[in-house]
């Protein structure tokens, strides 16, 4: 049987997703805007200017204080020099950084995310400019309402022209970490600059524009897992922006609250103002209390502080606070702050730990490598006087900038072992003496042969040791010499 019209199970369509709610964060001035101020001029200027100090590491090395050289597989951070073999230094530095997050979190709860976050820095900038150019709230609110008239047309093009500007510098910085500042600059003025290096500047100028400029709090609230991660570690003990319910309950007009108070009854000293909420970058009430998307930067604290001091109420209503202590305050009893206990000494004591090993092996780091690969086809060479040949190749890695000269000797064999460095003619007692060029490495083959009359077990266990000519620097490394004997 046909109709001409369907039926389907629940006539109201179900609502699976809301747009995202336009949020328009007001201005607002004080110490934790003070802070946030300070932030993001010493993070954009170490970011942006970094790249442009200068230090000299003598002839054959960059003069760029901070340079990761892709081409010749270094990097620079003013004295230190961290070559391939030694990434064991960025993971000690992940986790440092991972441990630091721990610790804040434990601290003062999402400190990372209100005051540090490339996400949270940027956008600041980005809302500093659509201020500037737009107006406060309100003005903006009005401008977008507006009918598209010549003026709006160009409060909006001068903006996205600012927006641009940022966030091309943003992807222009982030280029000059990887190769000479000045000269890349220069080429890229002169188009003269490698293709892959406008390739990621105009990928980073595109996210920072979109991410800083359109997404903001979305970010935020829904592309970054560490909200998610931080709710899990945290404790009662740690300090988050909190509204001091126990003193701004019942919350009403500043008259209501005031008849309340003439009449002997309970009045809190919240006055329903919604400044808190109008300034907060990701549009939280911190008076429903802690949210997922409040960054815990603060700027609610100074907008109510600013209303207090007007209507000549004490400051404090919004603070860095614990459910906690508002139930100590209830009960008569003095608020308790422990910065310090089992948790934040943990992070603190792994952070030094994992430094202070970092510190020690940077420290007392060879400037001299060796690593040694057997031949695998074929693993030995029985020759017609009876010795064994082994073979190897043998990588040789000097890292001062000077020419070095290392003396090979393998241990582990007997006496009269030959060792023969091929294409090396010069030796030291009957060494291979191996000459290694300023801040390079040098591949050699080498071939051990064991004496005629010795009967060599199937593995030997040897060392490959190589010692400096003028520092005497030692560096080893382990092998085995392989013969047709018994296992």
């Amino acid at each position: 049987m046909s109709t001409d019209t369907e039926t389907h199970e629940g006539s109201q369509s179900e609502e699976w997703f809301a747009s995202a709610k336009k949020i328009y964060p007001m201005a607002t001035h004080g110490l934790f805007r003070r802070i946030k101020w300070a932030l993001l001029f010493i993070t954009l200027g170490i970011y942006y200017f970094l790249p442009f100090i200068r230090y000299d590491r003598g002839p054959n090395a960059p003069g760029q204080a901070v340079l990761v050289d892709m081409e010749h597989r270094r990097a620079y951070f003013f004295f230190i020099e961290i070559w391939p073999q030694e990434v064991y230094y960025l993971t000690g530095l992940l986790i440092i950084a991972a441990v630091t997050l721990f610790l804040m979190n434990a601290v003062a709860g999402r400190i990372w995310c209100g005051y540090l976050c490339p996400q949270t820095v940027w956008t600041d900038l980005f809302l500093w400019v659509e201020r500037k150019v737009e107006g406060d709230r309100r003005e903006r609110i009005a401008l977008d309402k507006q009918p598209w008239t010549a003026g709006k047309v160009g409060k909006r093009a001068t903006k996205h022209f600012f927006w641009l500007m940022i966030a091309w510098w943003t992807g222009g910085a982030w280029v000059l970490y990887f190769n000479d500042a000045p000269t890349l600059v220069w080429q890229l003025l002169t188009f003269q600059a490698p293709m892959i290096a406008y390739i990621w500047i105009g990928i980073l100028t595109t996210t920072t524009y979109l991410l800083a400029g359109f997404m903001r709090e979305q970010v935020c609230i829904y592309m970054c897992p560490w909200p998610r991660i931080q709710a899990a570690l945290t404790d009662e003990k740690a300090l988050n922006v909190t509204y001091r319910w126990d003193r701004g309950e019942p919350r009403g007009s500043l008259k209501q609250n005031k008849k309340l108070v003439d009449q002997g009854l309970p009045a809190g000293d919240c006055i329903d103002c919604y400044q808190c909420f109008q300034v907060c970058p990701t549009g939280v009430d911190i008076r429903k209390g802690m949210q997922l998307d409040c960054i815990q930067c603060g700027l609610c604290i100074d907008a109510c502080d600013n209303i207090m001091t007007k209507i000549g109420k004490p400051t404090g209503l919004i603070a860095y606070d614990t459910d906690e202590n508002i139930e100590r305050r209830i009960e008569g009893k003095e608020p308790v702050y422990e910065i310090v206990r089992v948790r934040t000494v943990i992070y603190a004591a792994v952070i030094a730990l994992v430094g202070a090993i970092m510190l020690f092996v940077l420290l007392n780091r060879d400037f001299a490598d060796i690593s040694v690969l057997h031949d695998r086809n074929p693993i030995f060479v029985e020759q017609s006087d009876g010795s064994v040949r082994n073979g190897y190749t043998v990588r040789l890695s000097n890292k001062r900038r000077h020419e070095r000269h290392f003396m090979l000797h393998v241990e582990g064999m007997p006496p009269e072992t030959l060792v023969e460095a091929v294409g090396v003619d010069e030796t030291f007692a009957g060494r291979p003496f191996i000459e290694v060029g300023p801040d390079t490495t040098r591949e050699v083959r080498i071939l051990v042969t064991s004496p005629p009359s010795e009967d060599m077990p199937h593995s030997t266990p040897v060392v490959f040791r190589i010692t400096e000519s003028v520092m005497g620097e030692v560096v080893t490394a382990k092998d085995t010499f392989k013969a047709p004997g018994n296992p």
